[in-house]
């Protein structure tokens, strides 16, 4: 199989929801039960409280792009992706910030803005690892 990027191993106990979530097309995150605070990266205590009461919950998959930076050069040898790509932080609906790939659209600093509206699409990579990447999200209701 020829992958354009590194898969992610091992999967860890403490990040399997999250992988088993994206390979049914959810993005899950885990929140804290006696906080209430959703939070990313998995992980087996809060890193708001440092309580280990964890569960996992299905996020909307929208949010806002935070930041961004046009990728003209290739990450590493390990990466085939053909540049230029987006490499975006994302601000989850529900507050946590991740990094991923903004897709579906121009990489060119006058096409993306900071605070658009993302939401995620999914790409599967193998049988085990499908990962989240976003796009600008469309409008509600199917148009303006």
């Amino acid at each position: 199989m020829d992958l354009e990027r590194p898969l992610p191993h091992p999967i860890t106990p403490e990040a399997r929801p999250y992988w088993e979530g994206l390979r049914e097309h959810r993005l899950m995150l885990p929140r804290c039960l006696d906080c209430g605070r959703a939070f990313f990266y998995p992980r087996i205590a809060c890193p708001y409280c440092h309580s280990r009461q964890i569960v996992w919950t299905q996020a909307s998959g929208r949010g806002r792009l935070h930041a961004f930076e046009i990728a003209y050069q290739p990450m590493g040898r390990a990466f085939t992706v053909k540049p230029p790509y987006v490499l975006a932080m994302i601000e989850l609906e529900e507050g946590p910030r991740m990094m991923s790939n903004l897709i579906n659209v121009e990489p060119d600093p006058r096409a993306i803005r900071c605070d658009m509206p993302v939401e995620v699409v999914f790409e599967r990579l193998t049988d085990e690892i499908t990962l989240p990447l976003f796009q600008p999200a469309r409008p509600a209701g199917g148009g303006r």
